[in-house]
């Protein structure tokens, strides 16, 4: 592409706030992901494009090593800098990497999505959840429907609920989001300003790692339970951190109480916004008793759920927990976007908050995750992955090759399997793929065979493909 097709494309990139390299990166990876830079394309060297856009050739630098970090690039000695990703027409038998949407839509091709972990159908608790706010509906005059604040009796049900997990709550402390993802997604629009530092587990669930970047966050991976968390906020001053202490997406651990004490009071005493993504934390097998969130020991933690795992994606339905001022501070933003959430929807899940405790979610997960590791002992015994108590995914470790080429070759065979390498931060997990047990055991049966069938097939390479940045819920 020559420089100056590549300047028109990129428009006021640097009309932004933050350091230069960050806008250019955050306007390039929109080019990319939007497709206007496609796959393969050569992008100009940098002293050429540095020229062109009148910088200086550290600022384009520092741009490409950002987005070759995030293997939205590939830099190699004497073939350049070019987007990453199999040209189009270049492999016409090579499938398309498994990302977000991809992920998310529903496929009629017959492959089987071990991706998006997520119910593959509604409970009849929602259908019954539904007939009860009926009447609630039909009873409502002078209201125009907009709340985004989210609906009284949604706030309320869910501080109720904080209230009996140890973190007492008042409804104002709540907002009522579309899903986990919209509340990441204010948070991080919110909190986070181009070339701000971000600190994050490595690995972790990467929808939040793209909200960061989306708002040119520089992302920092520290392991799993953020340890060395008080060093790195001395060295990196970050704007924010990201923690998932329960049931850990990918790996399944749950962070012990001293660690969660410790961590909370850290982030307090560093002024440090610490998210703490409790999406996953109702997803305890039987006999497991939910942790105490984070909130309940440092005023510095921002709760984040959803009902997406515990019940249904298709309800839209997550929140978040913080001060009464920050919640009116993100009430404003959300109000720009979509002034307010679904009520009917919003009405039901005031009836399902209150029974999560007695629904059998985790006795469901338990037998289809015994299910699938029975499975993966018989078929697949040279894979490993940690002992979990809970949760919906396992952390699989590959015992050659990588996870970006094998899920190329399980999609051949009819599976779309999530890379770790697009999990981590610290490029890591390049070893690792994520599975799901969210599915019923006759499909967990099914992809088994496929998967064996696969790894039977599959050829590691020879030199370790890019990694390819991948959204996965």
């Amino acid at each position: 592409m020559r420089p100056i097709e590549l300047c028109d494309r990129l428009g006021r990139w640097s009309s932004g706030r933050g350091p230069l390299y960050v806008l250019l990166a955050a306007r390039m990876r929109q080019l990319i992901d939007d497709g206007e830079l496609p796959p393969g394309v050569l992008l100009p060297p940098d002293r050429t494009l540095a020229e062109a856009l009148a910088v200086g050739r550290t600022t384009v630098v520092a741009a490409y090593d950002l987005l070759r970090s995030e293997g939205r690039i590939t830099r190699r000695q004497g073939s350049g800098t070019r987007v990453a990703g199999t040209p189009t027409g270049a492999d016409d038998d090579a499938p398309a990497d498994p990302i977000f949407l991809g992920s998310l839509e529903t496929r009629d091709d017959g492959v089987l999505l071990a991706i998006c972990a997520a119910p593959g159908e509604p409970p009849p608790e929602l259908a019954e959840a539904y007939a009860r706010m009926i009447p609630e509906l039909g009873r409502i005059t002078g209201d125009i429907g907009y709340y985004p604040y989210g609906h009284l009796s949604l706030r309320s049900a869910i501080a109720e609920r904080y209230t009996r997990l140890g973190v007492p709550t008042v409804a104002e402390q709540v907002l009522v989001t579309n899903g986990g993802q919209q509340a990441l997604s204010l948070l991080a629009h919110a909190l986070v300003s181009p070339g701000d530092q971000v600190l994050a587990e490595a690995p972790t669930f990467p929808g939040a790692l793209e909200v960061f970047r989306e708002e040119g966050a520089v992302l920092r991976g520290l392991p799993v339970g953020l340890a060395g968390f008080e060093a790195a906020c001395r060295d990196r001053r970050p704007a924010l951190a990201y923690v998932i202490p329960t049931y850990h997406n990918p790996t399944g651990s749950v962070l012990p109480r001293l660690d969660r004490q410790r961590l909370a009071r850290a982030a307090a005493a560093a002024d440090v916004p610490l998210i703490e993504d409790e999406v996953p934390a109702d997803l305890g097998f039987p006999g497991q008793t939910r942790p105490t969130p984070l909130a309940a020991y440092g005023s510095s933690v921002i709760s984040v759920g959803s009902l997406s795992k515990s019940i249904w994606g298709g309800l839209r339905i997550g929140w978040v927990r913080a001060t009464a001022p920050f919640i009116t501070r993100l009430a404003r933003l959300r109000a720009v976007h979509d002034l307010g959430g679904n009520v009917p929807a919003q009405l039901a899940a005031a009836h399902l908050v209150p029974q999560l405790d007695s629904l059998d979610v985790g006795a469901t997960l338990q037998s289809r995750h015994a299910h699938l590791t029975t499975l993966l002992a018989q078929h697949l015994p040279t894979w490993t992955f940690p002992t979990i108590q809970g949760g919906q995914v396992l952390w699989i470790r590959l015992p050659h090759g990588d996870g970006n080429s094998f899920a190329q070759t399980a999609l051949r065979h009819g599976i779309a399997v999530l890379p770790g390498a697009g999990l981590d931060l610290t490029a890591a997990s390049s070893t690792h793929i994520r599975l799901h047990f969210h599915t019923p055991t006759p499909t967990l049966t099914e992809s088994v065979r496929r998967l064996t069938t696969a790894w039977h097939t599959y050829q590691a390479p020879t030199t370790r493909p890019p990694t390819r940045p991948v959204i996965a819920i």
